[in-house]
């Protein structure tokens, strides 16, 4: 379901999914799980490929199982990789830095190390389409940080 009236109009379920987004970053995790699963069953699974990439993302923060976490990233990414051209297609290609990160992050929380590295692999590539502002600074930053964590455990005995 796609709820843009046309181009240059505003994408109403990004809003609504904006909005379950802060309630989450305000710490109530519970309720924006709750939120986050009512607008996945509205999208559903062949709905828009934006709106089910950044629903999955944000949705996988919320999950207390990594295996859960996991799942919800992976599904982030393939709706990502569902999307072709257009205005939204660049906005996805910021997304994969991130995803990749989470992704990474997600497997090595589940003891995939080699997955993890596979993932940080790419978040580091995809940082090129990263812009110099502040987000890519930060996603940028965290992709060091994880590096340290994966890479520099290869290092331990």
């Amino acid at each position: 379901m796609d709820e843009r009236d046309g181009p240059g109009e505003p994408d109403a379920m990004m809003g609504r999914i904006g909005q379950v987004v802060m309630l989450l970053h305000a710490g109530d995790r519970e309720e924006a799980r709750i939120r986050f699963a009512a607008l996945w069953e509205e999208i559903g699974e062949q709905g828009d490929p934006l709106h089910r990439c950044t629903l999955a993302h944000y949705m996988a923060d919320t999950q207390d199982d990594p295996e859960d976490e996991l799942t919800w990233d992976l599904r982030a990414l393939r709706a990502a990789d569902a999307h072709t051209g257009g205005e939204d297609g660049r906005r996805i290609l910021g997304f994969y830095p991130s995803l990749h990160l989470n992704l990474a992050a997600d497997y090595w929380k589940v003891d995939e190390a080699r997955l993890a590295r596979s993932h940080l692999g790419l978040a580091r590539e995809a940082c090129d389409a990263l812009g110099d502002d502040a987000y890519g600074d930060g996603v940028r930053a965290a992709v060091g940080r994880m590096e340290l964590r994966v890479l520099g455990s290869d290092q331990l005995p």
